[in-house]
């Protein structure tokens, strides 16, 4: 099951990660839940970090199939809103998706 975990703090999503496989193939296999969530992450790291340019930290662990993106903390007004449009759709799509398959995924929106 892949896990995606949405952390916020005071109404801000600060972090997002994903961690495992969804397993709904056999290991080695395209599996087209895994890609739609590599895709949306990918996007989202992409439009932060290439065309905001705000330096959001990302770590990744091919073993396990981890990925997180973290936002700085102060990035000026105009990216913080887009950083957050961006997330908050991503978290939309994670939980659609979670929606469709229910067996492989789940999304946590935890508050710290």
């Amino acid at each position: 099951m892949t896990t995606v975990t949405f952390t916020t703090r005071d109404e801000r999503i600060e972090r997002v990660e994903l961690s495992g496989h969804a397993g709904l193939v056999p290991p080695g296999e395209p599996d087209i839940l895994c890609a739609a969530l590599t895709s949306a992450i990918r996007l989202v790291e992409t439009t932060v970090n290439d065309v905001l340019a705000v330096g959001a930290a990302v770590k990744t662990r091919e073993a396990d199939a981890y990925v997180s993106l973290k936002l700085p903390g102060d990035m000026g007004q105009e990216n913080e809103a887009l950083c957050q449009a961006l997330l908050a759709g991503l978290m939309v799509h994670c939980a659609t998706l979670a929606e469709e398959y229910p067996d492989n995924l789940s999304v946590i929106d935890m508050e710290v």
